[in-house]
């Protein structure tokens, strides 16, 4: 029985890339053990309870990008993209969730070091941030099918940050930098940032998962999902997780409103250009 959780429980399909470019290491092996020991950790890892079935696994990615490399004290740092999508009922669209680059990696590591995860204990700080995004992923893909679906995953991201933040390593202190993974899921779990996730579920399941049956109320529901966004925006403009969400989903706007049946894409068009302006030349492909 055990034997067949451990093939049905894993929750993530997860793509690893560790790019070394930018390091001058002859010896390219370490680079590769590396890539290998975290493929397998994220791909073996089982996070929660549940089982899932193979159609389930969530697909995502972390592209690290080294940019210093001590072999003497085996520190590393780099850049770290994670990406992850969600599937849309009844066809073979995958819907980007999640596309976020972390600038603030640290870790140390020994050629064939072992990851292990204890949600209870601070074991490395690269399984921490490894464990974090993984939580993270699993928490915005369950908000995206059930409002506030994701709040366990949640509260598992923030024990994570809490237990690194004591350990002193970049990215987890709340007074360092605004937009790093402390106020990541600081803002996540704070209701005050509600109408994110609310945003968040709408778009999803009540939008893209009705454009097989009906794209006309599926267009006007991702239209209702934006007014939550631009609520958040009146109360706190430019927050981190606005610019999340169209960080992921500004491309995916453009092409839902460019074709099909037509809507009122002058308001839609106001307020994409007032919760996010940073990405006007997108809203302009949009036509009337």
């Amino acid at each position: 029985c055990l034997f067949f959780y451990s093939l049905n429980g894993q929750e993530l399909k997860c793509e690893v890339i560790v790019n070394s470019n930018l390091v001058n290491q002859t010896n390219q092996q370490i680079f590769i053990t590396l890539e290998n020991s975290i493929r397998e950790f994220m791909n073996s890892q089982v996070w929660t309870s549940k089982e899932w079935s193979k159609e389930e696994k969530i697909n995502c990615s972390f592209i690290f990008n080294l940019t210093n490399y001590n072999n003497s004290n085996n520190n590393f740092e780099a850049t770290l993209q994670i990406q992850s999508q969600r599937p849309v009922y009844e066809s073979n669209y995958s819907s980007p969730l999640f596309n976020y680059k972390d600038e603030f990696i640290t870790f140390s590591y020994e050629e064939f070091q072992p990851l292990f995860y204890n949600s209870n204990n601070f074991e490395s700080n690269l399984v921490s941030i490894l464990s974090f995004y993984a939580y993270l992923i699993l928490g915005l893909d369950a908000d995206s099918f059930k409002l506030k679906g994701g709040q366990n995953y949640f509260s598992f991201a923030q024990r994570i940050s809490n237990l690194s933040q004591q350990k002193n390593y970049i990215g987890w202190n709340p007074n360092e930098n605004i937009r790093n993974r402390y106020w990541l899921i600081d803002s996540l779990i704070s209701n005050a940032f509600m109408d994110f996730r609310t945003a968040n579920y709408k778009y999803h399941r009540e939008g893209l998962d009705n454009m097989s049956s009906d794209q006309l109320i599926a267009k006007k529901n991702i239209i209702n999902s934006l007014v939550y966004l631009d609520n958040l925006n009146n109360r706190r403009p430019n927050a981190f997780l606005t610019q999340l969400f169209f960080d992921a989903k500004s491309q995916e706007i453009v092409n839902i409103f460019k074709d099909g049946p037509e809507t009122n894409l002058e308001s839609t068009k106001k307020i994409l250009k007032r919760v996010a302006p940073f990405f006007n030349n997108k809203w302009r492909e949009i036509r009337n």
